[in-house]
């Protein structure tokens, strides 16, 4: 593959190059200025916080095999999995790239949440009737509106990217019931979108760094956790948690995004280049998604994990709770882009 993922050690070593065809200056630390014009080669790190085998990581893997090809190897994209870049920190993961000492990231809608806030939009709880409708959200106006709102944080947005529905793990017993949920220490990201939804039903929500959860479940001081089903699995929850229930509470998305000022001084040929890749890398994350998710549920099966799927009538209980909930969301999210977001969802 023409992307290289590079280790931990090797991470604190390597910076940001965009070398002249010929022995002239290096133009890869300079700002804006620091163009790629001319037909010059360019470096660019892209940090994830998953691991390589995870569906952000091949997605990563996949963006930077396109940047390559479609480049003609002009432009590589150097792939840092497991938070390496950012500590773990994914809310200082987006700190890094606005001011320039990480290139681009993909990172979750949920995390670009505690600095614009109608990224959680697309996570009220039971927005969606199903993942057509989610798509079209994040295609639509909807999502190009939060894409645009990167710059300020000085980002680049690329691409709006889809992730599956979150379910939720324990190790005390399956989730049918909003009942279910009482007493439940459960790790959630830090957005209070989801500390006040599942404080609500009655859960003990915590915020913790993702780093963090793998020891925190072994050591019983949480007792679960949610997520896309992929994350239990390529992280091995499995090893220390008994049930997966299949509760489609929220979604969320990711983005790909650059510092626009790194952007800004690529040539234009390689702006685009760089554009499509992101687009092409979209559609081939929502398939890959599709095609796992699946096969995830039953590998963590396989692995021990007990798996229920609720029904239409106990799906309805949690959508009840949840919809008596959008009031309070609108100080999240703002009033009005929350009146947007359920106009599109319902004339769609």
């Amino acid at each position: 593959m023409n992307v290289r993922v590079i280790s931990t050690v090797a991470a604190a070593a390597l910076t940001l190059t965009a070398c002249g065809g010929g022995g002239g200056d290096s133009a890869g630390s300079g700002g804006a200025g620091g163009g790629a014009g001319g037909g010059e080669e360019v470096t660019l790190r892209l940090a994830v916080g998953d691991p390589a085998t995870s569906s952000v990581g091949v997605t990563a893997e996949h963006f930077a095999d396109e940047v390559a090809e479609r480049s003609d190897g002009r432009i590589t994209v150097e792939v840092y999995p497991d938070g390496t870049l950012f500590g773990g920190d994914q809310n200082a993961a987006v700190n890094q790239v606005q001011n320039g000492t990480i290139d681009g990231t993909i990172l979750s809608t949920s995390v670009y949440a505690s600095f614009e806030p109608r990224m959680n939009a697309i996570s009220l709880p039971y927005l969606f009737d199903d993942f057509d409708q989610y798509v079209s959200y994040l295609e639509g106006e909807p999502g190009q509106t939060l894409l645009d709102s990167l710059d300020k944080v000085n980002t680049e947005g690329l691409a709006m990217m889809t992730r599956t529905f979150r379910q939720v793990t324990n190790s005390k017993q399956p989730i049918e019931d909003p009942a279910d949920l009482q007493g439940l220490k459960l790790r959630v990201p830090n957005n209070e979108l989801w500390v006040e939804f599942f404080g609500a039903l009655g859960a003990n929500p915590t915020p913790m760094d993702f780093t963090e959860v793998y020891t925190a479940l072994q050591l019983g001081v949480i007792d679960g956790q949610e997520n896309p089903v992929e994350v239990p699995l390529a992280n091995k929850f499995y090893e220390v948690q008994d049930y997966l229930s299949l509760t489609n509470h929220i979604v969320d998305g990711y983005i790909l995004g650059f510092n626009a000022d790194k952007f800004a001084g690529l040539d234009e040929e390689a702006q685009q280049i760089l554009r499509d890749a992101a687009a092409e890398t979209a559609e081939y994350k929502r398939q890959y998604d599709d095609e796992q998710a699946d096969k995830a549920i039953a590998d963590l099966e396989a692995n021990g994990m007990q798996v229920n799927e609720l029904s239409a009538e106990q799906m309805a209980a949690f959508q009840e709770e949840a919809r008596k909930l959008y009031p309070q969301f609108e100080d999240l999210v703002g009033a009005d882009f929350v009146a947007e977001t359920l106009a599109f969802v319902e004339q769609g």
